[in-house]
């Protein structure tokens, strides 16, 4: 095949980092690359909230039919935007290496934090997973819904009087504006999304093309997300409930896996770990999930996506 048509979101950020991973191939292959861009149904609804409309499979829809319907031979996507199941017929071939998987504050004033927030500071985050995260840890702070591409979030700063911003590093980073973070939120106080930081590259299932893919493969970041996804599968989790999970490597062999599983207004948490093997990543995560249930996970999931359809 002289020339791949790759199928990307069309944002800005996707297009950067789609672009990114397009050359990549070019080098690594040999072969020409198009990018293909597709306005799926997550970009085009922007003012309702994604539990209320179908979660995170909505960035994913219209790329995944791309592909089965033979207009694509791959698609990029931000793994953190992948739900749990993909559609049948699709596999993901190959992850390149992973950027910063923190979450990045952007304050209004220079040298902002989170724990230096004034008390009663109106944070902006178009995400359950940090607004349950950050009431759980600061119950003063007002949480702001907020949708939008980098740009759009970025704006709404001073729009709409906000103290902070709450985004991925890792798009931030690839977009060139890493320094307009002020912190690098520690994991520890903000846990990050399953397969933040890491773009996954899909496939037909049976393609041939999935084996070379692997040209541009990073073997530890596969072990990372295949942790994560482990814990995200055995719980159900999608962007209805507030769940992160962040996989690292323990040793070259090892890798540690950390979750969480919280209400939405942040007054129940259960966190939860396991340790395995880099070749068997995935038990991490489906132990750490076993763990999160028996400390009683499976009512906080219950609740949390009974309140996000009402």
């Amino acid at each position: 095949m002289s020339r791949l048509r790759i199928a990307t979101r069309g944002s800005q950020l996707a297009l950067t980092q789609s672009g990114f991973i397009a050359r990549r191939i070019e080098e690594s292959l040999g072969v020409e690359t198009e990018l293909v861009e597709i306005r799926t149904t997550g970009d085009r609804i922007q003012n309702v909230s994604l539990a209320k409309i179908g979660g995170k499979g909505l960035f994913i829809k219209e790329i995944e039919e791309a592909l089965l319907g033979g207009r694509a031979d791959l698609a990029i996507h931000s793994a953190k935007d992948l739900p749990a199941a993909i559609a049948s017929g699709l596999v993901l071939a190959a992850f390149p290496e992973r950027a910063d998987p923190r979450d990045a504050l952007i304050g209004r004033e220079a040298r902002c934090s989170l724990e230096e927030l004034p008390r009663g500071a109106r944070v902006g985050t178009g995400s359950v997973r940090r607004g349950s995260q950050l009431r759980a840890m600061r119950p003063d702070l007002e949480i702001v819904p907020l949708r939008g591409n980098v740009d759009t979030r970025l704006r709404k700063l001073e729009e709409q009087d906000l103290h902070a911003v709450i985004l991925a590093c890792a798009g931030l980073d690839r977009l060139g504006l890493g320094d307009r973070i002020h912190e690098r939120v520690d994991p520890d106080l903000l846990l990050p999304a399953v397969g933040q930081g890491t773009l996954a590259i899909q496939t037909r299932d049976g393609d041939p093309i999935a084996a070379e893919l692997l040209a541009v493969e990073h073997p530890g970041t596969r072990a990372e997300l295949t942790a994560e996804r482990a814990f995200l599968a055995r719980l159900g989790g999608d962007c209805n409930v507030p769940l992160a999970a962040l996989a690292q490597r323990a040793s070259r062999d090892r890798v540690v896996l950390r979750g969480l599983v919280a209400s939405p207004d942040g007054r129940r948490v259960v966190r939860a770990s396991a340790e395995a093997a880099v070749a068997d990543a995935a038990s991490a995560g489906s132990r750490a999930a076993d763990e999160a249930l028996r400390e009683g996970a499976a009512s906080i999931l219950e609740a949390a996506r009974a309140e996000a359809i009402e």
